[in-house]
């Protein structure tokens, strides 16, 4: 992989990631553009102790551009966007319109291919393997920076799910704090430890492995699983066997198996509710530990992908129990969506 860090036009950081070592970055970001003003602001609600990034600025943000418009794309044939090279593989640039800035964080944009029309499911395995390094790579960065406590690799995928830009891309956020989901797992996982002596990551895993009824799929430096107490219609746990913290400590052999793996999870997704159905809505989250905080060792660095989509043509919503009271109410059983999801395996 080789690596090439530049600045667009208003000082923010555009890095490349290549597959050849010999490919050459010296495209120039002529656009005229302001330097980058935000507006963001961490909040911390009294009652539930969780914390609300204010970004005002973020309402001028770009909005489902035509495909001839989007920022995305590499720069050529008349089109000029966040990507001033006529061709990339895998580019990473600071949101122009980001939730946390300065002090408050960073936020990324992680473009996977230079393909308008391609989707994660669409890549090489090669080119998976090159945006799981710049996913490393970019953690690596985020975890030296004094006002980063929590780095976040995620995607979403689909208009249900909110994406008001086409192309296939994801994000990064660097939280200035830990975030609540996580501030509940290293509770919980300090209450195991403390009850047991174990880890409770580990002994999720094993319990969901002996069992096998929600098992999804199984390799060597891989388990896929849908969670015994699931939220989501369909949603899947990726979890390496060596327990690590991040992606920085991943192993060589996990991630060398890694691409296949998360490719095969993608495809099985968009063929959950049968030909003819459009692509399968989806949010992709890395869950990794954060820095200088205790417990951190006893996290464990896994995936999980889920969809809104309950069956075809209907989506779940988050309704009066679930935006209300965070109980959620799931329409389909796990063991249910686990069958389905190894019925639509690749031949």
């Amino acid at each position: 992989m080789k690596k090439t860090v530049t600045t667009l036009a208003d000082g923010r950081e555009l890095i490349y990631y290549d597959s050849a070592d010999d490919t050459v970055r010296d495209a120039v970001d002529h656009r005229p553009l302001d330097p980058v003003s935000t507006s963001s602001e961490i909040r911390r609600d009294p009652l539930l102790g969780d914390a609300v990034a204010i970004a005002s600025h973020r309402q001028a943000r770009t909005y489902h551009p035509p495909a001839d418009a989007c920022p995305l794309c590499p720069t050529r044939d008349g089109r000029v966007g966040e990507i001033p090279d006529s061709d990339y593989d895998v580019a990473v640039f600071e949101n122009r319109f980001p939730s946390l800035a300065g002090d408050s964080g960073r936020c990324e944009v992680v473009c996977f291919t230079s393909d308008h029309d391609a989707s994660f499911a669409d890549l090489t395995e090669e080119q998976a393997a090159l945006v799981l390094a710049a996913w490393t790579d970019r953690t690596a960065e985020l975890a030296a920076l004094d006002q980063v406590t929590q780095v976040f690799c995620f995607e979403n995928r689909g208009a249900e799910i909110g994406v008001t830009l086409g192309h296939p891309h994801g994000q990064i956020y660097g939280y200035p704090f830990v975030t609540p989901r996580t501030e509940l797992m290293l509770r919980s996982a300090a209450r195991h430890r403390e009850k047991t002596g174990r880890n409770l990551f580990d002994d999720v895993v094993a319990r969901e492995e002996e069992d096998g009824s929600r098992v999804v799929l199984a390799t060597d430096h891989w388990s896929a699983f849908v969670p015994y107490a699931a939220h989501w219609p369909y949603e899947v746990h990726l979890y390496p066997r060596r327990r690590v913290p991040d992606l920085r400590e991943l192993g060589e052999e996990a991630r060398t198996e890694f691409p296949q793996v998360y490719l095969e999870l993608l495809r099985r997704f968009d063929r959950i509710f049968g030909p003819g159905e459009p692509p399968t809505p989806y949010i992709s989250a890395w869950h990794q530990a954060p820095f200088g905080v205790p417990g951190r060792e006893d996290l464990a660095l896994h995936l999980e992908l889920f969809t809104i989509r309950r069956t075809s043509g209907k989506l779940k919503f988050l309704a009066g129990s679930e935006s209300g009271m965070s109980v959620f109410i799931n329409d389909v059983p796990p063991e249910a969506a686990a069958q389905r999801l190894r019925e639509v395996a690749s031949k």
